[in-house]
């Protein structure tokens, strides 16, 4: 599945899929998943308690934020693929952020949950044939592919931990 065409999403996404190196999906997705958890781990209960600045998500919060994209951003990839027709809602983050109470749970656990939320992106598209990928629908009252979603998908990773690098460690 190689990177997809810059008409076949919303060019909001570009910062996304910019940051991911690999041409090719399930390559990206392998490359940055083997990284995953020792970056992660490498953050301790305490340190994952932290907000760079007041009002801005805590590092539990923002990884529950990853997570819970990761889920309707594979949503999205699933109705796409299977060929549906209606638009996908869009979610307001801030919203989910605040309803996640993911500052109650332990570090570890929200690690544990990404990573196999991870292993699932994975078997998903691995899932998908040949003939699904460029399939086409519409996400938030935009036209968007399955193969957009996944790039979306490892590139919005890139993001929050280029963030989590730059701001809380």
């Amino acid at each position: 599945m190689p990177k997809p065409s810059s008409t076949s999403y919303p060019g909001y996404f570009q910062r996304y899929i910019d940051q991911v190196p690999e041409t090719e999906m399930m390559p990206a997705f392998k490359n940055q998943t083997a990284g995953i958890a020792d970056f992660l781990n490498s953050i301790t209960e305490e340190k994952s308690n932290d907000a760079y600045a007041e009002g801005k998500w805590t590092i539990k919060e923002l990884l529950q934020h990853i997570t819970d994209a990761e889920r309707i951003f594979n949503y999205r990839a699933l109705c796409i693929a299977r060929g549906e027709k209606q638009n996908l809602p869009g979610f307001e983050e801030d919203d989910y952020a605040a309803n996640s109470h993911a500052n109650r749970r332990s570090w570890k656990s929200l690690v544990e949950e990404f990573i196999l939320v991870r292993k699932g992106t994975e078997m998903l598209y691995e899932s998908f044939s040949v003939d699904v990928i460029n399939n086409s629908g519409s996400t938030n009252n935009n036209p968007t592919t399955v193969a957009s979603i996944a790039f979306i998908t490892a590139g919005h990773y890139y993001h929050h931990k280029k963030i989590l690098q730059e701001r809380y460690l």
